[in-house]
């Protein structure tokens, strides 16, 4: 049915949901998993209203967002390697979360990707955007969208 899931987390509890069905949907397919968290760049904008900061320092708030993103997919290989699923932990670099899902499940020769939803609707949802309907428009792979 499937050989290679991308489960894609921030680290919430809502996510963890995701994660949970990912790993299990693995282990009754025989998949292995790719758990990716995706850590935006610090924003360089001159007009966000911030004082700008050394680059010493943005370079350091960047290493920590990575450290804390690494722990969080180390975390989700832990978990799937007691069930036996193979994992692969991964992070990627990018401002649009939606983008860098899809490359990397391509990248990756995904043939599923599991992702969480709020569910927000209406204003909500137009305000707050949805990284999830943006990967369930773009990707030419499946998506499994839990809540």
């Amino acid at each position: 049915m499937y050989d290679k899931i991308l489960v894609a987390t921030d680290g919430s509890s809502l996510s963890k949901k995701a994660v949970n069905s990912a790993i299990s949907l693995a282990a009754l397919t025989g998949a292995s998993l790719v758990a990716l968290k995706v850590v935006p760049r610090y924003p360089q904008s001159y007009f966000e209203g911030g004082l700008a900061l050394q680059a010493a320092e943005v370079a350091r708030i960047e290493q920590q967002w990575g450290d804390e993103a690494q722990a969080v997919v180390d975390d989700v290989k832990k978990a799937a390697e007691l069930q036996g699923v193979k994992t692969l932990a991964m992070t990627v670099k990018s401002d649009i979360v939606s983008d860098a899902v899809i490359a990397t499940a391509k990248k990756n020769k995904c043939d599923l990707i599991v992702m969480a939803s709020h569910g927000h609707r209406g204003v909500k949802r137009l305000l707050l955007g949805s990284e999830t309907q943006q990967v369930l428009t773009h990707s030419h792979i499946p998506v499994l969208v839990l809540r």
